[in-house]
């Protein structure tokens, strides 16, 4: 007998909701979250209006080339690769994920336009969003969705700042993305209670109870990128921190909530919102992104994920 996770329900891509929908709080009922294959734009049009609590996002940055990331096993294989010192390195690859990042700016505004549109009818009143993009994009998507939410809707503009990766020599080396907040109305989620605390750096100059508790945190975040050799590492490009989604989640939902993510890649927020007790909604139209999700669901807590969600192919 399968699991859930193991059967796959095929519905059409008609554009409102109904039995070919996606109907998110019944499919939800008895089920932690549901994996959608399909595109977003179509899969948004297919769901409910009011069906999510908190939407996070993370779309291509339209960096002008193909983003790729190659995993490999050094020691065998028909590769050579050159190390420190000139030392030769045998090495096969083990996974080759890619996708293009090259739309002209005009027609990437415009698909983010109107999925961002859709986004904003599927929001329930008290709920938000959350737009991960680089400082490439920020200034023309933050106008994009001043028009979307209105501007008396922004809250936050978060700097994700790290420190690895490649340092150009004739400029100041970018290591930050940037993450626009919006709410949908003038009442919105936010549990500082919920949220982890960082310490003091003078922790002297506070109350011991207030030491021992620790700050809230500011716009400026300092989480680690994932590490080549960390656990979380799954082999997909533009791979996010469990970190990263852990602070959004907690700070703008609530356990139960409904979690979206219709760019959702290596499935970050759907593995981080399952831990905390949220219900998801994962959306991907890559083939290996479903993959990888599933692989990562199956992964977790010993294998107790992967076994109470629903498996959607939209086509």
């Amino acid at each position: 007998m399968s699991t859930p996770a193991e059967r796959v329900r095929r519905v059409g891509a008609s554009r409102e909701p109904g039995p070919a929908g996606i109907q998110v709080a019944e499919a939800l009922g008895h089920r932690s979250g549901i994996l959608i294959h399909g595109e977003s734009l179509r899969t948004l049009r297919t769901m409910p209006a009011e069906a999510a609590d908190l939407i996070y996002i993370d779309p291509p940055f339209n960096t002008g080339r193909r983003r790729r990331l190659q995993s490999i096993t050094l020691g065998s294989g028909e590769r050579e690769r050159t190390g420190y010192q000139g030392r030769r390195y045998r090495y096969e690859v083990t996974s080759d994920v890619s996708y293009p990042d090259n739309i002209p700016k005009d027609r990437y505004l415009q698909f983010l336009q109107v999925r961002l549109i859709e986004a904003r009818r599927v929001l329930k009143e008290h709920g938000s969003i959350y737009v991960h993009v680089d400082h490439r994009a920020v200034h023309h998507v933050r106008l994009v969705l001043d028009e979307v939410f209105g501007e008396d809707r922004f809250l936050n503009e978060i700097i994700w700042a790290y420190d690895y990766g490649g340092r150009p020599r004739d400029r100041w080396p970018s290591k930050h993305d940037n993450i626009l907040w919006y709410a949908k109305s003038a009442k919105w989620q936010f549990n500082t209670e919920a949220m982890e605390r960082m310490p003091y750096m003078a922790p002297s100059l506070v109350s011991p109870e207030k030491a021992a508790r620790g700050k809230l945190p500011t716009d400026v975040w300092w989480i680690t990128i994932v590490p080549t050799n960390s656990a979380e590492r799954t082999g997909y490009p533009t791979q996010k921190p469990e970190k990263l989604l852990e602070r959004i989640i907690q700070a703008s939902s609530a356990p139960g909530d409904v979690v979206l993510d219709f760019f959702g890649g290596s499935g970050t927020t759907a593995v981080v919102a399952e831990k905390l007790g949220r219900k998801w909604v994962y959306v991907d139209i890559s083939p290996d992104a479903v993959r990888i999700t599933r692989q990562r669901l199956a992964q977790q807590a010993g294998g107790m994920f992967g076994t109470a969600y629903e498996v959607v192919k939209l086509g």
